[in-house]
């Protein structure tokens, strides 16, 4: 005895006056919509009618019939019952429905990579300085709500200011930032489930006095996850930053991380490759210690851009450490040149 079988007996027994809800009756149990359910397990047969308590004494004898049926057919345990007609239940909103966070700003760029470890933060950060040294009005989300880096990296500490039921970005070195991470002590560990990071996430985005800016640059978590689709549903994205180190086990995350903004219509402004090369600071020799081309190659392979190449630099690590970022403490050097040709082809 199978589900087909089962439907096929369930067909032969006559739906009372008055269908689900109250509705239309006649016809049969299956035509009249009156089934709630058949499960089949090991030779037992359990059958759920729809009816509610109105319905429940016209239902008794179909229910009885139906159960007689299943006998007669050979079902040792039969078990049919009636339930309570479930009521009709809301569609959960669209996503492409709700309504859109960072409206006042001109253009949203997301930094993203397809995992950690690869200095998405430190690019992000640099990029947003490079761009607003060009002029631009800018602000930096730090979305990692997990591991944040934005504070530390700007030498910000303290909490922002709260206005009304709106939080103010603190400000550092001419960029409005926000970051979970002004909120809660660096030695803290966020031990939060998935809705508790989307409503901080949107806290940042939607509940932030960010007032009116040329670009927004979202420091992405790693991954492809929660955080990366909010922002696109949510957010109007003009388009996304990937940043991969050269080797072949942080470009297979990029191309994830490509193909998923790909697949929410969100286009790739391009590919950087950080930590592309070190070179010895006391005798110049040159170590490509992560491979060297592999995010080049792989932005001509996808078809997208590249930005440019980041060298590996004890500087620069220095330099986030110390809460002032290269594009700043060492704007002549390789690094910072590098961020800020990074920020002109993502500006152009």
């Amino acid at each position: 005895m199978d589900e087909a079988a089962v439907v096929r007996l369930l067909r032969g027994v006559a739906a009372p006056n008055g269908g689900p809800g109250g509705g239309p009756g006649g016809g049969d149990l299956v035509s009249a919509g009156l089934i709630d359910g058949i499960a089949i397990r090991d030779g037992a047969v359990q059958v759920a009618l729809l009816a509610d308590r109105a319905q429940a004494p016209a239902m008794e004898a179909a229910r009885a019939q139906a159960e007689a049926l299943l006998r007669q057919a050979g079902v040792a345990q039969v078990s049919v019952v009636l339930t309570g007609q479930k009521p009709p239940q809301a569609p959960p909103p669209s996503p492409a429905a709700a309504p859109k966070f960072l409206t006042g700003v001109k253009r949203v760029i997301a930094v993203a990579s397809g995992k950690g470890g690869v200095g998405k933060s430190t690019v992000a950060v640099n990029l947003a300085l490079a761009l607003a040294g060009m002029g631009r009005r800018v602000g930096i989300i730090d979305a990692d709500i997990y591991g944040p880096s934005l504070p530390r990296m700007l030498g910000l500490t303290g909490q922002p200011e709260v206005r009304g039921k709106m939080l103010i970005p603190v400000e550092a070195f001419g960029l409005r930032c926000m970051s979970i991470g002004f909120m809660v002590p660096e030695t803290q560990a966020m031990i939060w489930r998935g809705p508790m990071v989307m409503g901080a996430l949107t806290q940042m985005l939607g509940q932030t006095e960010w007032g009116a800016l040329d670009i927004m640059v979202v420091d992405l978590p790693p991954g492809t996850g929660d955080a990366q689709l909010t922002l696109s549903q949510r957010v109007d994205l003009a388009g996304a930053v990937i940043v991969s180190t050269p080797q072949d086990i942080a470009l297979i995350d990029a191309r994830r991380g490509v193909a998923m903004f790909q697949m929410v219509n969100v286009p790739i402004l391009g590919v950087v490759e950080n930590m592309s090369f070190f070179c010895c600071p006391n005798c110049g020799h040159r170590s490509e210690i992560f491979g060297h081309g592999g995010a080049q190659a792989e932005a001509a392979t996808l078809g997208v851009p590249f930005l440019g190449a980041v060298p590996l630099l004890a500087a620069v690590r220095a330099a986030g450490d110390a809460g002032l970022p290269s594009v700043l403490a060492d704007p002549d050097g390789a690094a910072a040149m590098a961020f800020r040709a990074i920020a002109a082809a993502v500006a152009g």
